[in-house]
């Protein structure tokens, strides 16, 4: 009669030991992980001096340019797309409100502050996190499959400078030219419901849009840009550099990326809004 109390006591001490365990064991997974990714973004600081302006300076740009046509000019057509789209529905759903108060002017305050300060460059990210975060996981994690890598260390040549340092910076000179496109379409999309649909003369909405808009609300988005487009590639290129078993290992590597990416942007935009506000931006 006393085995299966004792039995179960065990049971119940395991399974209280388990709940306490795995987040303990989250944690320091996710400081590893961060260390990581700290050590990686070190790596490519020291290293940015010398691929930029070092000798062989001419097949550098060359495929600093490659990767910035990879990266970022085949994510312009979704990104019109969806950014327009982003700035009518804007308009159309404050419109109501703004009405109601005899304010619906004041909706191209809305949708250009907005897509300044915020939905230009976030929803960019998340859109750049597919098409070039997926992309670097799945092309250095193949490289490493195929000991690519290990024939570029064979040869003394640095994977970091050569591989992660060009597609970093592609990255992040890709998503501020994005997000400053997504900017403009944006206010197009809010200019066309706004003219067309909501009655506004395009004269005061672009009137009411240039007096919205400070230098803060061009640098916050300039800023956040730069800065998620260093999150996406580094997320990318650790997950792709640290691939392991075959193709299934690149797969892992690519939808990790991505989820990882959308994670890290909006944890970082929730600190810039929170050191924005403090500054008084």
């Amino acid at each position: 009669m006393s085995v299966r109390p004792a039995n179960a006591l065990v049971r119940g001490v395991s399974a209280v030991g388990a709940l306490v365990r795995y987040p303990i064991e989250r944690a320091l997974d996710a400081v590893i992980y961060g260390g990581g990714l700290t050590r990686l973004l070190g790596s490519v600081l020291v290293r940015v001096g010398a691929v930029l302006i070092g000798r062989g300076g001419r097949r550098r740009l060359d495929a600093l340019v490659r990767q910035m046509i990879r990266v970022g000019v085949r994510s312009i057509p979704i990104v019109v797309l969806v950014q327009t789209f982003i700035g009518v529905i804007l308009a159309l759903n404050m419109a109501p409100t703004l009405e109601a108060y005899g304010q619906l002017e004041r909706v191209a305050d809305v949708v250009a502050i907005a897509m300044f300060r915020e939905l230009g460059p976030l929803f960019t990210a998340i859109l750049l996190s597919g098409f070039a975060g997926a992309s670097i996981a799945a092309e250095l994690g193949a490289m490493v499959e195929g000991e690519e890598i290990k024939a570029l260390r064979a040869h003394a040549l640095d994977p970091i400078r050569f591989l992660v340092v060009p597609r970093v910076v592609a990255t992040a000179t890709m998503m501020v030219g994005l997000t400053v496109l997504a900017d403009l379409v944006g206010l197009l999309g809010g200019y066309l419901c706004a003219t067309l649909n909501l009655g506004l003369s395009g004269t005061l909405y672009i009137d009411a849009t240039r007096a919205a808009l400070s230098m803060s609300d061009y640098l916050t988005g300039l800023v956040k840009a730069a800065v998620f487009g260093v999150l996406i590639a580094l997320l990318a290129c650790h997950e792709g550099l640290s691939v392991r078993g075959g193709a299934e290992g690149v797969g892992r590597a690519t939808t990790t990326t991505v989820v990882k990416s959308i994670v890290a942007i909006i944890i970082a935009d929730v600190i810039f809004a929170v050191v924005f506000y403090s500054l008084g931006w």
